[in-house]
């Protein structure tokens, strides 16, 4: 896709706050430091749209970003190892439920796995509750480039086989630092759209 314009619409914590519904939204969520942000700078062709840090836990709210007019790019804040309080967590959960859970106009949720690491108990209860709740997802492995070829097709595998049979065709390879996947996953989710549109 040919970016044209990409911003930054507002924060958010519970459904009074979010921006009207009229636009398909493709929401961003793993845990945290898995990459996320890095991956939509690089789906938008920006550096530093959606900010990065290497503090885990920093993005405390859920951040709404326009893509030429025409979609939503919705940042949900990472889950896990952040050094915040038990209470902030629980809250998290709560937000990023709700709004998984009650926003009709979502159209796909990025579900983004460090290739590194296998698929922690919280990103299986992720898979599981998205399953539930019929959320179509496509699975992102982020840091490809820290291994080398061999090594990730062999690690996507056991990935796919780890997050069972959803995960199975919606697995891309991607590096923010290369590129890698970009082209793969903006294929992806403009596919996914036409079939909205055509339903």
């Amino acid at each position: 896709m040919k970016i044209t314009s990409a911003e930054f619409v507002k924060s958010a914590v519970w459904p009074n706050q979010y921006p009207p519904g009229i636009l398909p939204e493709i929401a961003f969520v793993g845990r945290s430091n898995v990459g996320k942000s890095s991956l939509i700078n690089a789906l938008v062709g920006r550096k530093s749209l959606a900010k990065t840090s290497n503090t885990p836990g920093r993005t405390q709210l859920i951040n709404f970003f326009t893509v030429n007019n025409r979609l939503f790019f919705v940042d949900l804040p990472g889950y896990g190892f952040a050094k915040v309080p038990q209470s902030v967590k629980k809250d998290w959960g709560a937000m990023i439920e709700t709004y998984l859970r009650e926003r009709r106009n979502l159209a796909l949720v990025i579900f983004i796995l460090d290739i590194r690491r296998d698929p922690g108990r919280e990103d299986l209860s992720l898979r599981d509750w998205l399953k539930h709740y019929r959320i179509p997802y496509a699975v992102i492995l982020t840091k490809s480039d820290k291994l080398s070829n061999q090594q990730a097709l062999g690690q996507k595998k056991l990935i796919e086989k780890a997050m069972g049979k959803g995960a199975s065709g919606n697995t891309i390879l991607f590096s923010a630092k290369t590129g890698k996947g970009t082209e793969e996953l903006w294929q992806f989710i403009e596919k996914h759209l036409a079939g909205l549109e055509s339903i």
